[in-house]
């Protein structure tokens, strides 16, 4: 009789642990379902948006990292050299580098080029020269620049304060860029620097004409401001020379207002980036509850006219994925009506208003659309 009992709450046992894995799979399915399901953009989920402000100070604090030391300092035409050989006065005395980069010592039969090179490295040279030539037998050379001659850098385009840089050292295109106090808020995300003819330029990564190219043609160099701000990879923030140009391209600008978690104008990376209502709305926060998702208008400006037009879209049915998710362009304002508010939004003059009155504008980092 008691084996019978004991038999049957086995039996019962097996059953409940039974059904608790039935359950615990049909959690994890759900779980597992849940996580496939695309998210919905005013449910969350806005990529890291950053302005301009908080991208000028991250390239400040990355251009005192990076300053390059004054005994990096790379010699230039018409800087001023004082050579110095221990023992060997003759042989020691100031020399202006040539206009073609180039100085000359006595008894030594060739020109010596100094022009790319630190002074820690013409002094290596010259020792080295000095004692394959039979001059001397143990010579040490030391190499002070007495005067470095000024080499502009001129940077333009969207950046606070375009300006023309005086390089007296070696300077990096971080250090130029905190110079010119950083970006302006509607920069896109790359950095051009244009090098006319001369030494060859050094091979980096994403540039359009790799180093060591024709001297004579002009070179440029792409580099993207994410990869120089976020990798940490000095390839990307390049040595510069007298005569770079370096510019920062401007991006369009399109605008989310109205009944959004996050209003405010957003950098596109370039004009020819495309970016879809259903992404704006994910980058604007989502809607807020009270949001008329079914009238919401872009406002586009006319080309031929100048005008503003009104293009109707029903954000309902593209968050539902049911109606056709419009590109925006540059300058575009997807307006969203809030019916809570007394502020309907049905007038053009009334959003331009509110724009003008200030809006934030974020960036978008690489991979945010």
């Amino acid at each position: 009789m008691l084996s019978e009992r004991v038999s049957s709450f086995d039996k019962r046992l097996c059953r409940a642990a039974l059904v608790l894995l039935v359950l615990s799979l049909a959690v994890a399915s759900g779980r597992s379902q849940q996580a496939e399901q695309p998210s919905n953009p005013s449910a969350g989920g806005v990529p890291k948006l950053e302005t301009a402000d908080d991208t000028n100070v991250r390239i400040a604090q990355l251009a005192q990292a990076a300053a390059v030391r004054p005994g990096d300092y790379v010699i230039g035409d018409g800087d001023l050299l004082d050579i110095q050989v221990f023992e060997v006065p003759e042989l020691s005395r100031e020399i202006r580098v040539n206009q073609s980069g180039f100085i000359a010592l006595p008894l030594i039969p060739a020109k010596i080029r100094a022009e790319g090179l630190t002074a820690f490295q013409l002094q290596d040279k010259l020792a080295e020269l000095l004692q394959v030539n039979g001059l001397v037998s143990n010579p040490q050379v030391s190499v002070d620049v007495k005067e470095q001659h000024s080499q502009p850098i001129t940077v333009i385009g969207a950046v606070a304060r375009p300006m023309v840089f005086e390089a007296v050292r070696s300077t990096t295109l971080l250090e130029v860029l905190s110079s010119a106090g950083g970006i302006a808020p509607d920069a896109g995300n790359v950095v051009l620097v244009t090098r006319g003819g001369g030494a060859p330029a050094p091979m980096t990564t994403g540039s359009t004409n790799g180093g060591g190219a024709d001297a004579n043609l002009p070179q440029t160099f792409t580099i993207n401001l994410d990869d120089l701000l976020n990798t940490g990879d000095s390839r990307f923030n390049i040595p510069l020379q007298g005569g770079d140009v370096v510019s920062v391209p401007r991006a369009g600008i399109f605008y989310v207002v109205g009944a959004v978690g996050r209003p405010g104008g957003f950098v596109m990376q370039s004009d020819h980036q495309e970016v879809t209502t259903l992404k704006a709305l994910s980058l604007a926060g989502g809607m807020t509850s009270t949001a008329r998702s079914n009238k919401a208008v872009i406002l586009r400006t006319n080309k031929t006219t100048g005008e503003k037009e009104q293009l109707p879209v029903d954000l309902k049915k593209v968050v539902d994925l049911k109606g056709a998710d419009v590109a925006l362009l540059p300058n575009d304002i997807l307006v969203v009506p809030d019916s809570a508010s007394k502020r309907a939004w049905n007038k053009t003059g009334e959003v331009m208003l509110s724009l003008g009155s200030g809006v934030a504008l974020y960036r978008l980092g690489t991979g945010a659309l």
